[in-house]
């Protein structure tokens, strides 16, 4: 039973050690950091996007997660208060498969904030299928590799894009490693 696995052997220290670590992947897209090391994370949740979860979710920010089988989603609800709701509603999205963005709440024009940021688990990070970065938080374009994303990803995201400053977030993980596209990166085939 997932409720049986511990969360953060230090909660406050790893959360803002996690949440530091969220934070430097979104003003660095394409940066690849370190989240989740030493956490035990029930399946099918890796380390880092149950670190990313614990420190960013709680009763406040509605989540979804994808077929959750083993349950995931009672470990969230027990050791951060995480609630659930549809995937239109969600603050917070964990998957496996990226999800439509279109689909999901991209904020308003006063409160762009308020939109969804997706937590897409893949199967590698830093090698792959090669994307060209550039926007804030790049001095110069900048490759990034991951395996995970779909085909059409690069047309996806640049509509996601165009709705700025509305639109969605990714965080990519895998294992103790993640890495962000904030909704103002621009990505082109690499």
């Amino acid at each position: 039973m997932s409720l049986d696995l511990p969360s953060f052997s230090d909660p406050v220290t790893e959360a803002q050690g996690c949440f530091r670590a969220v934070l430097d992947a979104m003003a660095h897209p394409g940066r690849i950091v370190a989240a989740g090391l030493g956490l035990r994370s029930p399946p099918p949740l890796d380390p880092a996007a149950a670190a990313s979860l614990l420190t960013l979710a709680d009763a406040a920010t509605p989540l979804w997660i994808e077929n959750d089988p083993q349950g995931a989603s009672e470990w969230l609800t027990f050791h951060c208060g995480a609630s659930f709701v549809p995937l239109a509603a969600a603050r917070f999205v964990w998957a496996r498969d990226l999800p439509n963005l279109s689909g999901l709440d991209d904020g308003s024009d006063e409160a762009p904030e308020a939109s969804a940021t997706v937590i897409l688990q893949v199967p590698v990070l830093g090698t792959g299928h090669r994307f060209r970065l550039t926007g804030p938080g790049l001095k110069a374009p900048t490759d990034f590799a991951v395996d995970g994303l779909p085909a059409d990803f690069v047309m996806r995201w640049r509509a996601n894009h165009g709705r700025f400053p509305r639109g969605i977030d990714l965080i990519l993980t895998v294992g103790t490693a993640l890495a962000a596209l904030p909704r103002s990166v621009v990505v082109a085939e690499g």
